[in-house]
């Protein structure tokens, strides 16, 4: 689905009358809500098994899962890195380094939601394809971004620390998406953003232009009649390029640089650059473009990294640049459900044109380690990568960033103590596109475990609680607890839309009756696109609820979108699923 058609689905959607106050849902009362302990996620895919590492080298992507669109800057040896949110919660996910290399999770820079708030959007609509800047003449970071939510669309937000929080969105009156803000030596500030062509003049499905404005630095605002057109359809507009988008400015050598994602988001996918002696062009494109794509390789290749694309700059330890990108590495069916991941190559930028390192022949698992950079991933509080094993016990106070809401915060429903997770259930159903109460934690292997114990007793048959793996509302598997008459069952629930339809057809997959007296421990276990649900009473010995299904609905090729699946811990009292 294209993203002009996803932003016209949010639009067009209205907000039932079960919410409150800004749009989140109505938490209802109940006399014994859920509690989740002992939630342990473990990786398990065969590439990282196949590819150890060497003392001199890291995995990459280095943020698996939905992490899309990076863009990355710095200030002196402290970098930063944001990535795509959609309707996830906190909005723009941010991350810290001193090498590239080690990565800590700061959380989320839109994370107000009485500023931003995604209650009524579909899951890929909400916010995405960010930018961040510093600007050095003034010590200030810039993140810009397009927001499909509350009517703020283009927004940017500021501050001297990004690990201190954020200003208010402060609103940019332009159209088009995927926003980039530059500054120049002289300290003028420039916007390029993509944009539809002018009216009358569109020649094409996927005909875009690159557009760039005057930035007011000191208000905050882009100056009006500045807008101009600087790139129009993409590399060579006579081959009907698609989707130009993406843009970032570089300067180097008093030249400046014009980098680009063409292709679209998907198999033909690609990044591109162009030269000009101004920030407002004319741009030429370089002769060997582009300078990244796996579009060009076999579909059965081994280890299949794919879709590179939507990348930034930025210059790394030791004066070698670098660029993030986004990718995705499919499962054996080619089905896409761990969503798009950040990944890094190192760039040569030592003659005139950038060009990414092995970016032009099937991509690799690892790569070599900047110099004197120690591989500290998964330890000491940076975010892991490979295959890792992630727990939580939900007794400390503050929650793990990976926790994510979606179409609202999580701390509206949840609350941590000695006794573990207890979410107090909205009376909205996973179904719904509105905030529901569950708990996410994104797919971030295509083989993986989950398992989280659950003490949970439902009143009647519209309470249930469990797990849940969605795609969107359309998409997404239920295994939960729930009431029938006078006993309790286990079912796994497949919700998916109708052919041709905007109504999700529901199925009960299996079901089974069960003493809630002790705690029942919960499995997802998934080996490429097999699904497998089960429980177990003594924690160790887990039988098989439904037998296995399909990933197929958690992918974006089959639910169409641009997230990957979510897994989350989920209750509700307004449970439509009957045991059979």
């Amino acid at each position: 689905m294209k993203k002009t058609q996803l932003i016209l689905l949010s639009s067009l959607m209205a907000l039932g009358s079960l919410t409150g106050v800004n749009g989140q849902a109505k938490k209802s009362k109940v006399k014994n809500p859920p509690i989740f302990t002992n939630f342990v996620y473990q990786g398990d895919d065969q590439v990282y098994k196949d590819n150890p590492l060497k003392d001199d080298e890291f995995y990459t992507p280095i943020l698996q899962g939905t992490y899309p669109d990076p863009a990355i800057t710095r200030k002196g040896d402290d970098y930063y890195m944001v990535a795509s949110s959609f309707a996830m919660f906190p909005g723009v996910p941010i991350f810290h380094s001193k090498d590239l290399v080690n990565w800590t999770d700061l959380g989320g820079v839109l994370d107000n939601i009485d500023e931003f708030n995604p209650h009524d959007t579909g899951i890929s609509a909400g916010v995405y394809a960010p930018g961040i800047t510093y600007n050095p003449h003034n010590d200030t970071f810039y993140m810009i971004v397009t927001a499909f939510t509350g009517g703020l669309n283009n927004i940017i937000v500021k501050t001297k620390d990004p690990k201190q929080g954020w200003g208010s969105p402060i609103k940019l009156a332009f159209g088009g998406i995927d926003p980039s803000i530059f500054f120049d030596d002289d300290g003028k500030g420039y916007i390029v953003h993509n944009d539809a062509p002018d009216k009358d003049k569109e020649q094409y499905n996927g005909h875009r232009v690159i557009k760039i404005w005057d930035y007011d630095v000191e208000n905050d605002r882009v100056i009006p009649g500045t807008d101009k057109i600087i790139v129009d359809g993409g590399v060579d507009i006579t081959k009907k390029p698609i989707w130009i988008e993406a843009p970032h400015i570089y300067k180097k050598d008093g030249k400046y640089f014009l980098m680009c994602a063409e292709g679209g988001t998907g198999d033909w996918h690609s990044e591109v650059i162009f030269k000009s002696d101004s920030p407002r062009g004319p741009y030429v494109p370089a002769p060997n473009n582009p300078i990244l794509t796996q579009r060009h390789f076999p579909k059965d290749r081994k280890n299949k990294i794919d879709w590179a694309g939507h990348a930034d700059i930025i210059e790394g330890p030791n004066g070698q640049y670098y660029g993030v990108f986004l990718a995705v590495r499919p499962n054996e069916e080619d089905r896409v459900n761990t969503g798009r991941g950040t990944f890094i190559l190192p760039v040569d930028w030592t003659g005139e044109y950038p060009v990414f390192e092995n970016g032009l022949v099937p991509l690799e698992t690892k790569i070599k380690m900047p110099k004197g950079v120690e591989n500290k991933t998964g330890k000491d509080g940076f975010f892991p990568n490979g295959n890792f094993t992630f727990t939580d016990n939900f007794t400390s106070e503050k929650l793990d960033y990976r926790w994510i809401g979606l179409r609202g915060a999580r701390e509206a429903f949840i609350s941590t103590s000695k006794k573990g997770l207890q979410i107090n259930p909205f009376d909205t159903n996973i179904k719904e596109m509105k905030p529901t109460s569950t708990l996410f934690y994104r797919q971030m292997h295509n083989s993986f475990s989950l398992t989280t114990t659950l003490s949970y007793k439902p009143n009647s048959e519209k309470d249930l609680a469990g797990v849940v793996a969605l795609q969107n509302e359309n998409s997404n598997y239920v295994f939960g607890i729930t009431k029938k008459g006078d006993d309790f069952y286990l079912l796994l629930q497949k919700n998916q839309r109708k052919p041709r339809s905007r109504e999700t057809e529901s199925t009960i997959v299996g079901s089974t009756k069960i003493d809630v007296k002790n705690p029942i421990t919960l499995q997802i276990k998934a080996n490429g696109d097999k699904y497998d649900f089960g429980y177990s009473t003594n924690g160790t010995d887990f039988t098989n609820v439904g037998g296995t299904v399909s990933g197929d609905i958690l992918s974006t090729d089959v639910a169409g979108g641009f997230t990957g699946c979510l897994l989350g811990l989920y209750a509700t009292t307004t449970n439509d699923a009957v045991p059979q």
